[in-house]
This record gives structure tokens, sequence and C-alpha cells, in this order.
């Protein structure tokens, strides 16, 4: 008998997590997983500040990504998830930003980059791993970028944030070869958004062609109609936003 895709969840039962849900791209997401699933239940974490906005069913969560405790401590909270989606990223902040060649590399900079862009998908994979697999069709998804592709990269630069993707992609792929054993019905994905009109990517927008320049909301829905359409057999690649595939 041929394994289900997400598609065969039905709404009433499917349990939502959504992992830096105050972003541009991870506030769209949720506001497009109410629209598209109207009797699902949404998890939201926001890691400072004011929560985005409310909805009776949504249960938001003040997560600091970087902690194994408080993570775990989440985590503990779920009998069943069906979709866990890491939107969290880190690009530029007070450790510095995008390095143009390797004079500019720094050590603090790079590790804040592991810290938020690789460790908390393994965290999150390690303490939601039990809450997944009670699920039918579970999916893992991650936002990594295109940059953290080692074919495709042809320009250099921005030493801290490849290297982050990099390791990101690595640990989702390595996640996807374990669960094909240990979560047979499961789906891992890694994601690339495209280039989005939000806060994050607002200093390094001036280059990017404006039909390349995309609406959250837009992104989001995209991401949505992808991750509906993934099945276990599709388990560890990398996608764009439109569904195509990217290497490694």
């Amino acid at each position: 008998m041929p394994l289900p895709s997400v598609k065969s969840i039905p709404d009433a039962t499917r349990q939502i997590n959504v992992v830096g849900a105050s972003g541009g791209i991870g506030r769209a997401l949720v506001a497009c997983l109410l629209d598209r699933f109207p009797r699902a239940r949404i998890a939201a974490t926001h890691h400072r500040g004011d929560i985005p906005f409310e909805h009776d069913r949504i249960a938001w969560q003040r997560l600091d990504i970087r902690d194994p405790g408080a993570i775990a401590a989440w985590s503990s909270r779920f009998g069943q998830v069906d979709w866990l989606l890491n939107c969290a990223g880190y690009l530029h902040g007070e450790a510095g930003g995008p390095e143009k060649n390797i004079r500019s590399l720094e050590a603090d900079f790079l590790l804040e980059n592991l810290r938020v862009n690789t460790l908390p998908t393994l965290l999150l994979a390690k303490h939601f791993s039990a809450p997944l697999k009670k699920s039918g069709s579970p999916i893992l998804a991650t936002i990594s970028a295109r940059v953290g592709s080692i074919e495709d990269n042809r320009l250099g630069g921005w030493y801290s944030y490849r290297i982050s993707k990099a390791a990101l992609n690595m640990a989702l792929k390595t996640l996807s070869i374990e669960w094909q054993h240990s979560h047979p019905r499961g789906c891992v994905a890694a994601l690339h958004p495209g280039t989005n009109d939000t806060r994050m990517s607002k200093p390094f927008q001036a280059g990017v062609n404006p039909q390349q320049l995309f609406n959250p909301e837009y992104t989001a829905s995209r991401l949505v109609k992808l991750l509906s359409q993934l099945d276990p057999g599709q388990s560890g690649n990398f996608w764009t936003w439109d569904g195509a595939r990217l290497p490694w």
C-alpha cells in the first residue's frame, strides 16, 4: 500500500507549529495556513516583543530558538504534530553583517549565524521527533537559502551566512536519511523562499531586480502549496518557492 501524502491528513486533526512566526515570511505563513486549513491548530513562536496578531486558533509562545532547554520544554506540550516549519533566520544584526571578503570574517558573527540558522533545526528535530512520529504524514521543513548551495555558489562572499545555510542543508539531508527508517511516512525539506521584501533583506534590496523581490504573502502561499504536495518519496530535497529543486 502506498504511503499517504500530507494532503490526506484531515484538517480537523492537523497540528502545525511555526517557529519564527514574527518575521516577515513566518508571519505570512501563519496567515496563509489559517486560511488554507480552517480547522487546523497552529502553535507559533516569536522571539521578542509583542505577538504580530491574535487568533483563536493560534497559540503563541515566546521562544529563544538557541536554547535547547526552551525547545525541549515547548515540545513537551504536544502529543502530535503534523507540520513543523522553521522560519527563523539570521543575516545581520549587532554581531555584524555579511562579509564581502575573508578579511571581514569575525568569529562571533559566524557563531551567531550557526546558532540561529543551523542549530535550531537540529534541536527541533530532536525534541519533536516523538510528536511528529505520531502523525500520519509528518513534515519538517526549514527556510534555507540558495546561497547555501555549494554547487550554486558562483559569487563568493557572505561566508558566515553561506556556511550556516550549507550546514543546515546537510543537517536536513542527514535527518531525511535517518527518518526513512524511523519516520517512514515523513518528509524533510529545505526551502528557498527567494528574496522577499522583509526587514532582514531590506539593506540588500538595492541590487535586486524588482520582479525578483517577492511579497511575503505571495511566497507563503507558494510554500504552503509546495508543502501540501510533498510525500515521503520526496524527502531530503532542497526546494525553491515555486517547486523547483536546487542542487545541494
